[in-house]
Formats: C-alpha cells, sequence, structure tokens
C-alpha cells in the first residue's frame, strides 16, 4: 500500500495540471472567505442601526471557533476545481494508455483501481490542507483575542474532507466510466451546475423531502450554512437546528455511497476490456 501511495504521488507531483490546481485552490478557497468576510465588515461596522443590526444577527463568523463552519461551507462551493483535476488523471490514463502499462509493468487491476484512489485520497487531503490554513488565518485575522476556543467545532476539518472525498469520487466515477476528458467535463459540469439544482428547486416546491438524497446533496447537507442562517426569524432556527441535527445521518449517507461507488470501480474494472 506504501508502495502505491508513492509510486501514485510521484506521477502527480510530476503533472503541471496538479500544481496549477493546487495555485488556483490556494487563491480561491481564502479568496471567496475573504470576499465574505469584507462583505461582513462593511455591514458591521457602519455606525447606523443597520450596521448595529447586521453584527447582533451575524455575530462573527469568521472568530473561533465559528471559522471552521463557515470556511468549509464558503470553500466547498468550489469543489469542481479539484474534481477537473481528478477527471483529468483518470482519463489521461485511458488517453495514453499507461493503464494498460501498469498491468504490462507488474501491477494487478486491484492495484492500479488502488493507485487511483490514493490519487483522490492525496488531492482531497491537500485540498483540507489549504481548508485548515484559511479557516485558522481567517480566525486569528477576525477575532485574535477568541483565540482560546481554537479547538472548538473541529469536527468540520474531518466532514470537509469526507465531502471533498466523497464528491471526488464521483467525477473520478465519471471519468472511469466515460474515458474522455471533454466529455467527462462537460457531463460532471453539467450535473453539478445545472441539473442537481434545478432538481433541488423542483423538488423543494413540490415539498417532496428526498433532496438530501441526491448524490452531491448528501455530501453538501453536512456542512449546513453558518450559524447565523438561523437567526433570521423563528422558522429559519429551527430549520438551521434540524439541518444540524441530520449531519450525522448524512456523514453515514455519504459514506455509504463513496464506498459503493469505489466497489463499483473496482468491479467494473476487473471485468472491462483493458482496450
Amino acid at each position: 500500500m506504501l508502495s502505491l501511495l508513492k509510486t501514485e504521488w510521484l506521477k502527480i507531483r510530476k503533472y503541471p495540471a496538479f500544481w496549477w490546481m493546487l495555485g488556483i485552490v490556494l487563491l480561491t478557497y481564502p479568496g471567496i472567505n475573504g470576499i465574505f468576510l469584507n462583505v461582513y465588515q462593511q455591514f458591521t461596522t457602519r455606525k447606523d442601526a443597520a450596521g448595529s443590526f447586521a453584527k447582533m444577527v451575524l455575530g462573527n463568523p469568521f472568530s473561533f471557533p465559528e471559522t471552521w463552519h463557515t470556511v468549509a461551507y464558503f470553500s466547498s462551493f468550489f469543489v469542481l476545481l479539484p474534481a477537473i483535476l481528478v477527471i483529468m488523471l483518470i482519463t489521461n490514463e485511458y488517453s495514453f494508455r499507461t493503464h494498460r502499462q501498469n498491468i504490462i509493468d507488474g501491477w494487478s487491476r486491484y492495484e492500479f483501481i488502488t493507485g487511483k484512489l490514493m490519487d483522490v485520497l492525496i488531492i482531497s487531503g491537500v485540498v483540507t490542507v489549504v481548508y485548515i490554513a484559511a479557516s485558522i488565518g481567517y480566525g486569528i485575522y477576525a477575532d485574535p483575542d477568541n483565540l482560546n476556543r481554537w479547538t472548538e467545532q473541529l469536527q468540520y476539518i474531518p466532514l470537509f474532507f469526507l465531502q471533498t472525498f466523497a464528491q471526488l469520487s464521483i467525477a473520478f466515477f465519471l471519468g472511469f466510466l466515460v474515458k474522455k476528458a471533454f466529455i467527462a467535463l462537460g457531463i460532471f459540469l453539467f450535473y453539478y451546475l445545472v441539473v442537481e439544482n434545478i432538481l433541488v428547486a423542483y423538488l423543494k416546491y413540490k415539498k417532496i423531502p428526498i433532496t438530501r438524497f441526491l448524490p452531491f446533496e448528501v455530501s453538501d447537507n453536512m456542512l449546513v450554512a453558518p450559524a447565523f442562517a438561523g437567526n433570521f426569524g423563528k422558522d429559519a432556527k429551527a430549520g438551521y437546528e434540524a439541518a444540524l441535527a441530520l449531519v450525522p445521518q448524512q456523514a453515514i449517507l455519504t459514506i455509504v455511497l463513496t464506498t459503493l461507488i469505489w466497489l463499483a470501480c473496482f468491479r467494473l474494472h476487473n471485468r472491462k476490456d483493458l482496450s
């Protein structure tokens, strides 16, 4: 297993797209949170009644410990960036026939898919490290007097990692099935940005309570909106508390779905032709 991990890391680190993705993530994840922090500060630093009301309702979503929750939520919007890399990694194996070469060189089919699993784990880990760094940075910047609470809400670190890994696994599965990078990317982006959002809106409009079982919604519902979302009325607070209560269920569903995806990958790869 360690040998596979080292081999896949050697592949990834020599792949320029990985470093481009890492650079974009390093800019995007802190950047999107910086935008929201700037908007928050513009509202709460006003000297009028509106500013005082905004500060009372919003609190400080970027101070410890809430920063773990807030940064995880806003950063999760951009999982499509590492997803693009994951799709390119697996489709390149078929485009350049390296999947066949690995088998010729002595890898078993099981080892090949395990190696790809390692790729997704590595990328998920890198993204999570960026999230942790952004959370700590904004927590220190937003409220340096509240650092003694930094160990609270650390559960959002594994939740963020699980959500990232789950959604990158979906991207991998799509690339694994389609084998063509641009087609797989097109399908992924269309479903992620359009189809599932339309389904969510339609099902909520029809009051059919199954949206949380959709492929991306399963893991998205582990990272509910920041705590201030529950301060906008009685119904909002009840909805926020209900969403929090469902997080353990969503985590279990996410693990089940992700496990099924990888079991399907192993089974399909063992059966299909290597052409």
